[in-house]
Parts: structure tokens; sequence; C-alpha cells
């Protein structure tokens, strides 16, 4: 969008905040750049230069704006709508993979040379891997030195830098602040524990937060997962450690409490979190197109900004998927409440009932298969889908490519369209996936004069694409089920 001049002009003179994230405004007279809803007087068009992303104006030589603070924008929902190079890559930057692995690590996840990605990403964002992954380490610190009283020097690393002196060029040229005095500048949250944060994550307005939050309490699995105080709360397996989160809606924002064995995570886990809520998505896009469908327009306008309950781990979900066949909600939990008992790592929740991380695929995949309690048919789906994923033969993650991925899926035994599916639209995050074979779209369509067979109503349903996952969301809503209510 960033090469729209004009429009990019409109949605800065007219501070519309459905932009954040999608480009950022570079000022040539202030050397700051913003979000497109910066609160102080519009620059002159002709001061303005318009960049894909912080990265970008960094390397420009351009310091984040004081006021608006743009590295605290939504992502831009291209990332999470996309499945091209490009987005993998960023949704592998974001989940830590450079800091951790460096370039030739991405490259290697991705399947193509360095140069190539550096190319792309260059000519895309205009920041090749690094820049991008030092633009989200500069915004890492700024949380940790704002939220928590850790040692600068503890911050430095826990963000990823490599020195203190890296650290402290870097927050200076990004922020114009000395480590010091950005902490000074702004008051920080009180640290009630070591380890533990306390966060806003913005989204785009608006969100209905009733299936979001609704969908994720309903199917959690015990010691897992559970819904506390207002809260949906869960246990974290990260690169370095294990976290637990508490995630709280509120009308501009979603309350975060983060607590971490290891601070290094903290990138990961957020990115993580961002991603299971679907909070960088842009609803007014979504809705907008599916309300050109007389029979979904009422729908949208009754409950808007309805986004796709996600997850935190791909692999885990799988398993949950294939636990959850042809059983009810609560028959799936049960099945994957005694798995976590039986195999889960233990971890300590001073504030709740969580007690385990969800069973990695490696211990999965030396269980006995006789202790399952399941029919012989899904206990070799389930074996072969945790082997395939313990030994590396099947991978599920941020940088998967969804239609590899969906092959892949379709020839293991026992995966039908339901189960790809819905695979592929809550832990591959394709926007545009769709279950026509659903009990819950089947009565709905029934109910709203839709086709009820799944190949009329994948066909009825081609109008809606790209979003066909989002219209899913506003058809299950016509049902009773507790997915969609807000627990009270």
């Amino acid at each position: 969008m960033h090469t729209d001049r004009e429009r990019c002009v409109r949605a800065v003179q007219s501070k519309d905040a459905r932009f954040d994230g999608w480009f950022f405004t570079a000022v040539l007279t202030t050397k700051i750049y913003c979000r497109p809803s910066c609160p102080v007087v519009a620059p002159k068009p002709e001061n303005m230069i318009f960049h894909p992303s912080a990265a970008a104006c960094q390397q420009a030589g351009f310091r984040a704006c004081k006021r608006c603070r743009p590295d605290t924008s939504p992502g831009s929902p291209e990332w999470n709508q996309r499945a091209d190079l490009v987005a993998r890559a960023m949704r592998l930057i974001g989940d830590g993979v450079v800091d951790r692995e460096g370039v030739p690590g991405l490259a290697t996840r991705l399947g193509y040379s360095t140069r190539q990605i550096e190319r792309q990403l260059l000519a895309e964002l205009g920041a090749g891997p690094l820049a991008l992954a030092r633009a989200q380490r500069a915004q890492t610190a700024r949380l940790l030195i704002e939220t928590t009283a850790l040692p600068m020097a503890d911050i430095a690393f826990a963000a990823g830098f490599s020195s203190i002196r890296t650290f402290n060029d870097t927050v200076r040229e990004v922020f114009a602040l000395s480590p010091s005095d950005l902490r000074g500048r702004l008051p920080r949250t009180t640290v009630i524990a070591p380890g533990v944060l306390t966060l806003r994550l913005p989204f785009r307005a608006p969100l209905n937060p009733d299936n979001l939050f609704g969908h994720l309490a309903a199917t959690a699995v015990p010691g897992v997962e559970e819904w506390r105080d207002g809260a949906y709360r869960r246990t974290l397996r990260l690169p370095y450690g294990h976290g637990i989160v508490a995630l709280t809606p509120r009308p501009d924002h979603i309350a975060c409490r983060l607590s971490l064995s290891d601070m290094r995570d903290l990138p990961v886990a957020i990115s993580r979190c961002r991603r299971m809520l679907d909070l960088d998505a842009d609803p007014v896009a979504v809705d907008d197109e599916l309300r050109t469908d007389p029979v979904l327009a009422p729908l949208v306008d009754k409950a808007p900004g309805r986004r796709v309950p996600r997850t935190v781990d791909e692999a885990e979900f799988a398993v949950r998927a294939v636990l959850g066949q042809q059983v009810s909600t609560a028959a799936a939990r049960t099945h994957a409440g005694r798995l976590v008992t039986a195999h889960g790592e233990r971890v300590e929740d001073p504030e709740g009932g969580l007690t385990h991380l969800f069973p990695a695929p490696e211990a999965l995949a030396a269980l006995d298969p006789e202790s399952l309690a399941m029919p012989r048919t899904r206990r070799t789906t389930f074996t072969t889908l945790v082997t395939q994923l313990a030994d590396g033969t099947l991978h599920l993650g941020v940088e998967s490519d969804w239609a590899e991925s969906r092959a892949r899926l379709l020839s293991l035994p026992g995966f039908g369209p339901w189960t790809v599916d819905v695979i592929a639209m809550r832990a591959l995050g394709d926007p545009d996936a769709f279950l026509p074979t659903d009990l819950g779209i089947r009565r709905a369509a029934q109910e709203l004069g839709l086709p009820s067979t799944p190949a009329a109503l994948t066909a009825r349903a081609a109008a809606w694409r790209p979003w066909r996952a989002y219209a899913v969301q506003y058809l299950w809503a016509t049902g009773s089920h507790p997915i969609n209510f807000l627990p009270v």
C-alpha cells in the first residue's frame, strides 16, 4: 500500500487507525516516522514519504515518534493472509528464527537461498531479514525497559542483542533516547514477581471477543488451558523454556500477562499470542467483503469483527484435531486431558489451575498405542501423525506452505477433508479454509437457506473467498454452542 501515495496521504490526514501497521509515514523535516493515526498535526504532503516497515524507516535514518509509538502498531495483515515466500519469512522472523538460527537458518526452513530471501524482502519491505529482526529486537527492548525492573544488561541479552554496546546504540538510534532515559520518561508497570510482564496487545477495531475467547475456553484442555477471572490462561512451550499467559479482552486492546522462565522468549510468546487471537487481521476489509452476500450481511452487521481462533502450537493443534474426530467437544477435551496428565511436562502455576505443558510429539510417539482409549482406526491415525511430527517427516509451523501441508496431511491414514481443513484454518492460519462437512456449518446453512450438501455449499461459498474461514465464524455463531459465547 505504501506505493499508493495519494491513498497514504489521505489516511494520514484523516488519522485513520485502520491503516496502522499497513505502512509508516516518515517526515523529511523532523526525521521521525509515525503510524498513520499519529495524533500530532499532520505534516505537509510534500514532507511525507512512506515505507512498508519500521525497519525500512530505521534504515533510511528516521527515528520512532515518541508520541504515537509506531513500534506498538498491530502487525500488517498481509503476513497472515498470504502463503508466499515473503509472508512465510515474516512469520518466521516474528517467531524469532533469525535471532536463534540466523539468516541461514531462516533460508533452510523456507527452502530458498539467503540471497533470494534477502532480495525479495528488500523489494517488498525495504529491509532485509537482519534489519527486520533488529527492529523487532528494539521493540522487545522497549517493552522490557518500560514494563520490568530488570537491569539493562539483562534486558539487552533477553531482547536478543549480542552485546550491551549494540543494545545501547540501537535504542538510541531508533528511539532517540538512551535506555535509562527511556525507562525514566514513562511510568512502568509494577513488577509483581520476577519474570512476570503486563502488556497491551493492540488490534484493529472492531474485535468481537465472543467467538474468539468462547471457542478457546469451550475447548480448553484441563491442565493446559483454563478460563479464570475473565481471562483465558494457558501454558506455552517456547524455544528457551516455558511460559504461562493470561489474556483478557478489553475494548481497545487485549491485556496480556506473561510469566516466562526465560526472558529471551518474550518476542516469540507475544507473536504466538497475537497469532492465536488473530490480532493482526483487518476486520473492516473482511467484513466489507462478506457483507456483499445478502445471507451473511445480517450476521456481520449483528456482531462485526469476528476473528478466527487459532493456536500457539501447530503440532499440538493437529493432535487435538485427531482427538476431536467424530466426537463431542467434551469428549475431545477428556481425551486430551488424559494425554496431558500421563505425558505432559509439569509446570508450576501459583495463580491458577494450570499444571502441564501439552505433550511434545516425541513424548506421544513413544507411548504404547494400546493405552489409547479410542477406536483402532483412529489410533492408527494418531500414531502415524505423532510419529511423523516427531521424526520430522511432517512439519507444521508458521512457515508451512498451505497447499503442500494440505497434501501431506491428506496422505495420512484417517485424514479427511474436515480434519485437514480445520488444521489449515486454526493451525496453519489459512484465511480461506472452509469446512463444508462440519455439522455446525451444515445446520447453519439449512437455517439460512444455503445449500446443505458439501459440494453445493462449497460452490456457493466461492463468493466469500478469500475470507471463507471468517465466514465459518459467522455461520457457527448462528448456533447455541458454548464456543459462541464469552464465558462469565
